[in-house]
């Protein structure tokens, strides 16, 4: 009776198309970030319970999203980037505001933010783009993906969010560098370099004196010098950083952070969760964490550089490239690295359209690893 018990559960788990290592580290980073949760909000458990069904409906969509072959992914593309430019566009005159940014829309029945849904989107459409032809791609691909990027950047830019526009850029731009592109205006190496270098720096400075605003410059004007301005915008990682210090080698226990407990610590139980898990685990505990991680980033490389054809292996290796930038953003923000941003942790920060953006980029790598791609993509 058991047995049969078993080997139905056995055959229904296969069904799903699940890869077992890497949902058993998806499974022990979120009971750490749900345990960090707990500690974050104080020991109540109504946070943790909502985290709880945010993890469910993610695993939910995740379970779906793994059953759909890449096949379909890769003809859904063009379409994909069509209603996802339009929603963002539609942002701009009829999105609902929040926190000085207009970046949501309201349906009634559903409030979502449309540039989480292009942190996959634009993975899968460059992907497309870059894999119909043989590797290394050709310049009239590399032109199209670039301009696609950079309408999706300005859209995001707009609202204003400039740290998911750059974050969603970087997932297209990594598209670009795992197909092997090769920028080249010139024969000559050196005045290449030249040439781009400079080309960099024009950007830069355009972006400085006439893109970014007030509030973005000052959060790069922080991160050197976060004393300049200890009651006002380096208060946030002035705290963040005493938390990160005092935790040590073990920590001082679950529920016991004075800088954490006290509220010192800002949006503790999402951006700057983190400084929790540091404060009350320590340094042991941050090596359970990047462990961890580093397991979950070694599998998807694994699974995506098993797939047979260009556009599974482009789109598995940047999605596991966009997750690897999220988490050294995050813990590079709160320790004073890189400028605040707003980048939750990934599976530990307490949040549900995040969540769900990550889980189905997990579906997506499981998918390309257990569907077979048609021979004539491979």
């Amino acid at each position: 009776m058991i047995s049969l018990l078993f080997k139905r559960v056995y055959t229904f788990y296969k069904f799903f198309k699940i890869d077992t290592p890497l949902l058993i580290f998806i499974i022990l980073l979120s009971s750490l970030g749900l345990m960090i949760l707990y500690s974050s909000s104080g020991g109540s458990l109504s946070l943790v319970y909502r985290q709880l069904i945010h993890l469910g409906l993610a695993t939910s969509v995740m379970l779906i999203i793994a059953q759909i072959p890449p096949f379909f992914l890769l003809r859904s593309a063009p379409i994909l980037m069509i209603i996802g430019t339009v929603l963002l566009i539609l942002v701009l005159f009829f999105g609902s505001s929040g926190g000085g940014a207009q970046r949501w829309l309201d349906l009634g029945f559903i409030r979502f933010q449309p540039s989480e849904m292009m942190k996959i989107i634009v993975p899968i459409t460059i992907a497309a783009i870059l894999s119909e032809k043989t590797l290394p791609p050709r310049a009239i691909s590399v032109i199209i993906s670039l301009i696609t990027i950079a309408l999706v950047v300005l859209l995001i830019a707009k609202q204003p969010d400039l740290g998911t526009s750059l974050l969603i850029g970087a997932s297209g731009i990594y598209v670009l560098f795992f197909s092997g592109f090769r920028i080249r205006l010139v024969k000559i190496i050196w005045l290449n370099l030249l040439i781009l270098s400079s080309l960099l720096m024009g950007s830069l400075y355009i972006a400085w004196n006439y893109l970014l605003i007030t509030y973005q410059k000052n959060r790069i004007l922080t991160l050197f010098n976060p004393e300049s301005d200890p009651l006002g915008s380096g208060y946030h990682i002035i705290q963040s950083k005493i938390a990160i210090g005092s935790g040590g080698l073990t920590g001082k226990g679950l529920t016991n952070g004075s800088q954490s407990q006290l509220d010192f610590v800002p949006e503790q139980s999402t951006d700057f969760i983190f400084s929790v898990l540091a404060e009350e685990m320590g340094f042991l505990g941050f090596i359970l964490l990047i462990t961890i991680y580093s397991l979950i980033i070694y599998r998807c490389f694994d699974l995506s550089l098993r797939c047979e054809d260009n556009f599974s292996r482009l789109l598995g290796s940047s999605l596991t490239f966009v997750f690897f930038t999220y988490v050294f953003v995050n813990i590079g923000m709160v320790s004073g690295l890189v400028p605040v941003v707003g980048v939750p942790l990934p599976l530990i920060s307490y949040g549900g359209s995040s969540l769900m953006t990550l889980m189905a980029s997990f579906g997506i790598i499981m998918s390309i690893h257990k569907h077979k791609s048609p021979r004539y993509l491979q």
